[in-house]
């Protein structure tokens, strides 16, 4: 399960590089939004009986903070940087957690988890100087994108371990994502998702590769991540967060994509960071 979960996450960035062929960024993030919110619509169903009404506006809003605004800052991220470098950034969220945590919710915060928060930052740092390396400012800002993305993240996890702890872990995804199907369907009709010529192969294969970034990397991979969690623990299954990079590196270098020395030890060192930070 471990396994196949670094796999379904790892091949998520390779799969908005897909989609962003024919797509835009708005419309690949809106259908992987729809897709996952109508694959979790029978689980949602039950747990709205379930839910309290005073938790249906932190449910809504962690579907904007854990997926739908990460989704569109990962997909524009994508339109100028590589996938594997978006995975390399993606593994600053348990960094961002912490920081989060302390900054705004007084999570206590030991020396070593500060050392640990040092020196995955510093690995960032090794992954943007590796793109102005590459004589692009602009990639710079691009690659910002997805910091913010794991910021996003980082509150996300805060808001729902501080207020939602009362909430299974499946109930939380599943309210969330459909809550999310009505302004995904609105991103669409605005970005002329109609107009495209759904007789073209390449447009096909767009939109089928963000409709399985939607079921496998968001709907599928929750309950999956839901069900690890259950049966190993959360450090266990915290520890995917070491393989999802390296899985989307992988495709990265299948898909021709340059990575360069020094972005693989940006990596290395933003991995070092969080095993120092995670580590009971």
């Amino acid at each position: 399960m471990f396994f196949v979960l670094s796999l379904v996450w790892g091949s998520s960035f390779i799969l908005m590089k897909e989609g962003l062929k024919e797509l835009s960024a708005y419309e690949v993030a809106a259908i992987r939004m729809l897709s996952a919110g109508i694959v979790l619509l029978p689980f949602a169903l039950r747990s709205f009986k379930r839910m309290q009404r005073k938790d249906l506006g932190l449910l809504i809003l962690t579907g904007l903070l854990g997926s739908f605004f990460p989704a569109i800052l990962f997909c524009v991220a994508e339109t100028k940087i590589d996938s594997a470098l978006a995975g390399m950034l993606n593994a600053l969220t348990p960094l961002c957690v912490l920081c989060i945590g302390a900054l705004f919710f007084h999570s206590p915060v030991l020396k070593r988890k500060l050392l640990g928060v040092m020196i995955g930052f510093a690995g960032m740092l090794l992954l943007f100087l590796s793109q102005r390396d590459e004589g692009s400012n602009s990639h710079l800002f691009y690659a910002a994108l997805i910091l913010l993305a794991t910021l996003f993240y980082g509150l996300n996890v805060n808001i729902s371990n501080h207020f939602l702890k009362h909430v299974g872990s499946l109930d939380i995804a599943a309210i969330a994502f459909v809550t999310l199907i009505p302004l995904s369907l609105m991103v669409l009709l605005l970005a002329g998702f109609a107009q495209h010529n759904f007789s073209s192969w390449t447009v096909i294969k767009s939109v089928a590769a963000s409709s399985v970034l939607g079921i496998f990397g968001t709907a599928v991979a929750t309950v999956l991540f839901y069900m690890l969690m259950k049966r190993a623990g959360p450090l266990f299954s915290s520890m995917v967060t070491y393989g999802i990079p390296f899985v989307a590196v992988g495709w990265g270098l299948l898909a021709g994509e340059v990575i360069a020395l020094l972005q693989i030890v940006g990596l290395l060192i933003i991995l070092a960071g969080v095993y120092i930070t995670t580590r009971q």
